[in-house]
């Protein structure tokens, strides 16, 4: 079966086509600037690359562009030969646990669900329909990255305010980045041979830490939005939410003004004024006195969050993991966050946490035989966690 793997924002649209179960990947591709000035299209298909600047006018434009290039370059002969469209959708709300065919009623609920993720949800939503404007015999399926959170309990989810505010307005934790962090688990519940306890550190410019408790998302250090948690590259993360009055009265702004500096100015942007991990980096083997305070700020939330999850796993944890770009491929950030560790019996091995390249093709783990927990530096993949949860939605 081929089915593309969709992931629409609100000027940009990655894609990958996939043949699965197999999970062969046949093209991928990024529209970039959709609707504005200078927009563009790249694809890859094998080694070989193409793309160039283009008018799209909207995610309309990119669709149609997307599947003439797929017949162009003879990777498909018909449309019809693409069985299914699976779309990343942030924010499923309390009404979706796993991903789902879309109909009618799922594309009202995910609309509806809107004001919970207005950047997002409204992008997602344009690129539905423009699938389903140009590929009508496709199904569609709707993958949430709040679904895998959504096995949290109740005195975990709910936050310590109004319980109106729960049965009104849906304030609660979601957490998301969960394609990653499912993925993450399914793919250490094939390496460990039964359903695990892990803390999962996905560490990019956005980051969260998920408590993994035989299979199933416990907890999450993302909350209402992803704005909450440990530190990001220009997220605050947890603060006292009675600085944003503060500040807004000192500073004479409103709450637009603050929620922007919160989400796009804080976090590593912040304290260093970088927000890149390669940057800080740099500066950071250089010396840069705000470099090293924004690491080690960054990394005791990092610490924070692994060591309140090793207390609710019971301190049994068959593997801490970490993901994405930064998890993945720095090795700076993964040494000093396991350098505080010690106590739970965490012991890094600093050759192998060097090696530890994921760009560069090496995972694995970067512990020593003797340390209590093992800690695996492991590639994430959003992309074809949604393949698969299209495909198996489609098949049942």
């Amino acid at each position: 079966m081929k089915l593309l793997s969709v992931n629409a924002g609100s000027s940009s649209l990655k894609f990958r086509l996939y043949e699965m179960p197999e999970e062969t990947l046949l093209m991928k591709g990024m529209f970039e600037r959709i609707g504005l000035e200078g927009s563009s299209y790249s694809i890859r298909i094998g080694e070989e690359k193409q793309g160039s600047l283009i008018e799209l006018k909207d995610h309309n434009d990119a669709v149609k562009l997307l599947l003439e290039q797929l017949i162009e370059n003879g990777v498909v002969q018909s449309l019809d030969e693409i069985e299914a469209v699976g779309h990343r959708v942030v924010h499923g709300g309390n009404k979706y646990s796993k991903s789902v065919e879309i109909n009618d009623r799922v594309l009202m609920e995910i609309e509806a669900i809107s004001p919970l993720a207005p950047l997002h949800n409204p992008a997602a939503v344009k690129g539905i329909h423009a699938f389903l404007k140009n590929m009508p015999n496709a199904k569609m399926v709707a993958c949430f990255d709040t679904a895998f959170h959504q096995t949290m309990d109740e005195a975990t989810y709910l936050y310590p305010v109004p319980y109106e505010w729960y049965v009104k307005y849906d304030v609660r934790k979601y957490g998301f980045h969960g394609l990653s962090h499912k993925f993450i688990t399914e793919k250490m519940t094939e390496m460990l041979g039964k359903k695990p306890n892990l803390i999962i550190c996905h560490i990019g410019n956005g980051g969260s830490v998920t408590a993994v408790k035989e299979g199933l998302c416990i907890d999450t250090s993302m909350g209402f939005t992803p704005n909450a948690g440990i530190m990001m590259g220009t997220r605050s993360g947890d603060i006292d939410y009675s600085l944003i009055s503060y500040v807004m009265k000192k500073e004479e702004r409103n709450l637009e003004w603050i929620d922007n500096q919160l989400n796009k100015a804080s976090g590593l942007e912040g304290i260093a004024g970088m927000s890149d991990l390669r940057d800080l980096d740099r500066a950071f083997e250089a010396n840069e006195q705000k470099a090293l305070l924004a690491i080690e700020m960054y990394t005791n939330k990092i610490v924070d969050y692994i060591a309140k999850y090793y207390v609710k796993l019971g301190g049994i944890v068959d593997a801490i993991c970490f993901t994405a770009g930064g998890g993945e491929n720095d090795d700076i950030i993964r040494g000093e966050t396991l350098k505080k560790l010690y106590p739970l019996g965490i012991l890094l091995d600093s050759a192998k946490n060097k090696e530890a390249i994921v760009r560069k093709g090496v995972e694995g783990i970067i512990t020593t035989e003797d340390s209590k927990i093992p800690v695996y530096v492991l590639a994430t993949d959003e992309e074809l966690m949604i393949a698969r949860d299209t495909y198996d939605v489609v098949e049942k």
